[in-house]
């Protein structure tokens, strides 16, 4: 039997950490969710701008997060070329564009993974900061700066991207892409440019996710492999598309690996999980809060 104090730490370490899972999967949310492109190579992504966060953390001592913010204009470019080259390759010539693209996208992620082997090694790298090693004690709890910080951080960006999905003309063009796009046509809108603005914005908040990732622990070439699963499981989890919904499906997972780590160990927690996924798309098939066809 699990403590009521070890069960309480473990709720509290998962709310944390489930905000951390928040952040890293709302790109994927969006250029997933939104746009059905089957973005496997998302976590890939994510993983180069965690090194590149590292390369200015560590060449010209820039705090983690403000050097994820400089490189948000860089990913938010190479997201509008990356999408251009799909689309021109592959959703533009046919309806199997998403069984081919898979190919493409599982393709790019590895030439990402060996680009960082070249340049970087296979050794992990990590950054510092004021914040990262130290802990807030409370009570008995001792709970870690970095994952307050991810916290914090993951739940303003999801409020910011919830309200330019919503508010902004652009947003609100991105979520009609996704339910009509011969009705976007008729109002004069290219689906296709903002398709491409979307899945850029998409990769650009990456450059903070990505920051994230190397504040929580220390990152090598293939952790992408640990990030699919956990990335995919959040957007279908949620409801495709759904931010707030990605935000409480992350928070269910990482409650969920926490409990299962802290009482039967490591290695069952992400069949929980996956375990986890299948209830919940047996009961409710479109997700937590996603909206039924």
């Amino acid at each position: 039997m699990i403590s009521m104090d070890l069960l309480l730490n473990a709720v509290v370490l998962g709310v944390l950490l489930g905000c951390f899972y928040a952040a890293v999967s709302l790109g994927l949310s969006v250029s997933f969710g939104l746009l059905d492109v089957p973005h496997v190579a998302h976590p890939a992504f994510l993983i180069l701008a965690s090194y590149g966060v590292y390369f200015l953390n560590d060449s010209f001592d820039i705090d983690p997060l403000l050097a994820g913010l400089l490189i948000t204009p860089l990913l938010f470019f190479f997201g509008l070329a990356a999408y251009r080259i799909y689309y021109e390759t592959f959703e533009k010539r046919g309806s199997d564009a998403g069984v081919r693209g898979i190919a493409f996208l599982f393709g790019i992620a590895f030439i990402i993974e060996v680009l960082i082997i070249l340049y970087f090694g296979v050794d992990q790298r990590s950054v510092s900061a004021s914040y990262i090693g130290k802990a807030w004690r409370i009570g008995d709890m001792r709970i870690p700066l970095r994952l307050i910080v991810a916290f914090g951080v993951a739940s303003a960006l999801t409020v910011l991207l919830t309200l330019y999905l919503s508010r902004t003309f652009m947003g609100r063009a991105i979520r009609a892409v996704a339910q009509d796009q011969e009705a976007l046509r008729l109002m004069g809108a290219n689906p296709v440019k903002i398709k491409q603005w979307a899945f850029g914005i998409a990769t650009a908040v990456l450059g903070v996710a990505g920051a994230l990732l190397i504040i929580v622990a220390p990152v090598d070439p293939t952790l992408d492999r640990a990030y699919i699963g956990r990335t995919f499981c959040v957007v279908v989890m949620a409801g495709l598309g759904s931010m707030t919904g990605t935000l409480i499906a992350a928070i269910i997972l990482g409650v969920v690996e926490s409990i299962v780590l802290s009482t039967v160990g490591a290695s069952w927690a992400p069949a929980i999980s996956f375990g986890m996924l299948l209830a919940v798309l047996a009961i409710r098939p479109q997700g937590l809060l996603g909206r039924r066809s």
